[in-house]
């Protein structure tokens, strides 16, 4: 994560601080639960950053919390094409695909993530409900 490098006030509607402090925000809506009010905060941030993993994560989060499932599957999806090992990144890209409809291509993401992580309860259970629906 980039602690920020001066993009605090670029044009109106900007939000004030750097981008390390936009993620900070971003966050903290996400975890109080208001993740539509996270999204504008962490696009800007995203924006600013492009290629930071965490911001993308947030955002994603936030994404997929505001029920923008195809955003938040791009965003995931970000992520894996960076690093292909990043297991959460897999999982929530199998959620948000679960959501659209791309069966598919969600089982084999939540698979992938499952194998990383056996032990994780979450990415089994979302990789069962994904198969069931798939049928």
């Amino acid at each position: 994560m980039v602690q920020g490098s001066g993009h605090g006030q670029d044009s109106p509607g900007t939000p004030g601080g750097e981008v390390y402090d936009w993620y900070q925000r971003g966050l903290n809506l996400l975890e109080s639960g208001s993740p539509a009010a996270a999204i504008q905060v962490l696009e800007h941030a995203a924006a600013a950053e492009p290629s930071s993993r965490s911001v993308r994560e947030a955002l994603a989060r936030a994404q997929y919390g505001a029920k923008r499932y195809a955003e938040a599957a791009e965003n995931f999806r970000m992520i894996v094409e960076a690093d292909p090992a990043e297991d959460y990144a897999l999982f929530g890209l199998g959620l948000a695909l679960t959501r659209t409809g791309q069966l598919a291509e969600a089982v084999e993401h939540l698979a992938l993530a499952c194998a990383m992580c056996p032990d994780n309860k979450h990415y089994a259970t979302a990789l069962r409900h994904a198969r069931a629906r798939k049928g």
